[in-house]
């Protein structure tokens, strides 16, 4: 008997159970992202409304980040050994939880628990890690690059229909009641708690015995990944991804607002950013089976420090930022695909949602300091400036660090291991 409750879907990859688990996990991750990735518009009405000044505001968002990525690892382990599902319930219950309540915090204290805890924290569970690994155990081998694209570009389709969503919803009801609303609607993601039902370990286990070797435990398994270089390159790599998408997630409708242009300027950049991700997310899932995946990502770094240095030097009109968000769209969350196809390739996907947990963790350290960076460096200056130099010179350094990785499989049976 078996724990996983899809087996037809990992062995004859029916197309109907395909699409309906790529559908569940895109769902899910545009709701869980599209409604963390639109908080970014309310900043200002909360400053308005709280008196907390931008730099406080800033710390409960840049909490969340790190909360998010914290979450992930330890998320991803419990999905891997008692089943999805649960995860995921319990995720999304605390994102609604967590953004209904946050008009009534009117401290950072408060702001910190609703946003940086609550909503944050049920992201996390109901995240990346979680829902790219229950893809890559439901879907066959030569289909996890198009599948982890299409899983993504379920987050951007999130960010590109949420935004213009909660100005819409701002606008008739008041920002308030706007992201109380947005709360609601994460529960939409409910139904796949069933689909992406099950956990990994128990196949891996089946594996394992099948093949006469013992398998891999939770703390083997993370100290065979922390001691390859190669996934403390990517990890690196991945820390300066989280200080972009922080950084222009919480700050580009305040960059747009301190350069003269309209606030629905920068609702729509955010949405733009979400539309063009889904064409990098697609374009990127297809291209990580055809191309090194280590060239791929340093490619992407290379590209977003090129177009971040253009913007700075560029006139700040309408057409310069959504050109320049369509341009960081691409490159913003096609990341995540070669990033899985290298953990999954290096060490399997037993505990691929933990691993990949890992590298989020990482990803939102890099995401605490861009989005509480952005925020200390704007109230101690009345610029941007800074931080935008900052992100070249990452930018720079992220495309570097992934070119020594090395694509192969490294992990090992435990017994083999331990004599090593």
């Amino acid at each position: 008997m078996t724990n996983n409750p899809h087996p037809a879907i990992t062995r004859q990859a029916a197309p109907l159970a395909l699409w309906l688990v790529l559908l569940a996990a895109a769902g899910a991750f545009a709701l869980t992202m599209g409604t963390r990735q639109t908080m970014g518009l309310f900043l200002s009405p909360l400053n308005t409304s709280t008196g907390l000044g931008i730099g406080s505001i800033s710390l409960a968002f840049a909490f969340g980040q790190l909360w998010w990525g914290l979450t992930q690892p330890f998320a991803g382990a419990v999905a891997d050994r008692i089943g999805i599902g649960r995860v995921i319930l319990l995720g999304v219950a605390l994102v609604a939880l967590g953004t209904f309540i946050t008009p009534y915090m009117t401290s950072t204290a408060g702001l910190i628990f609703a946003i940086g805890v609550l909503a944050a924290g049920g992201a996390g569970m109901a995240g990346p890690s979680v829902l790219m690994a229950a893809t890559a155990r439901l879907v066959p081998l030569h289909r996890r690059g198009l599948a982890s694209g299409v899983v993504n570009a379920g987050g951007s389709f999130g960010q590109f229909v949420m935004a213009p969503i909660a100005i819409s919803l701002t606008a008739a009801v008041g920002w308030a009641s706007a992201m109380q609303w947005l709360g609601v609607l994460v529960l939409l993601a409910l139904p796949a708690v069933w689909v992406l039902r099950g956990n990994s370990s128990a196949l891996a286990a089946q594996a394992a015995t099948a093949s006469g070797q013992k398998a891999l435990t939770a703390r083997e398994a993370i100290a065979q990944a922390l001691a390859s270089p190669s996934y403390r390159y990517l990890a690196a790599g991945f820390l300066v991804c989280g200080f972009h998408v922080a950084f222009l997630a919480t700050h580009l409708p305040g960059v747009i607002a301190a350069c003269g242009l309209a606030p629905e300027v920068g609702g729509w950049s955010l949405a733009v950013i979400g539309l063009f991700n889904i064409v990098g997310s697609l374009g990127m899932g297809w291209a990580v089976g055809r191309w090194r995946m280590k060239s791929l990502l340093s490619l992407l770094y290379a590209t977003r420090g090129l177009a971040v240095l253009v913007f700075v030097l560029a006139p700040k009109t309408p057409a310069v930022v959504l050109v320049f968000a369509a341009v960081m769209g691409i490159t913003f969350l096609s990341t995540v695909p070669p990033t899985v196809g290298l953990v999954a390739k290096m060490f399997g996907t037993a505990n691929m949602a933990m691993l990949f947990g890992i590298v989020m963790l990482a990803h939102q350290i890099g995401g605490f300091f861009g989005a509480y960076l952005g925020g200390s460096v704007f109230q101690a200056t009345g610029s941007y400036d800074a931080v935008w130099y900052i992100d070249i010179a990452l930018a720079v350094g992220a495309a570097l660090v992934n070119l020594p990785i090395r694509e192969s499989r490294m992990v090992r049976p435990a017994a083999s291991a331990a004599a090593a």
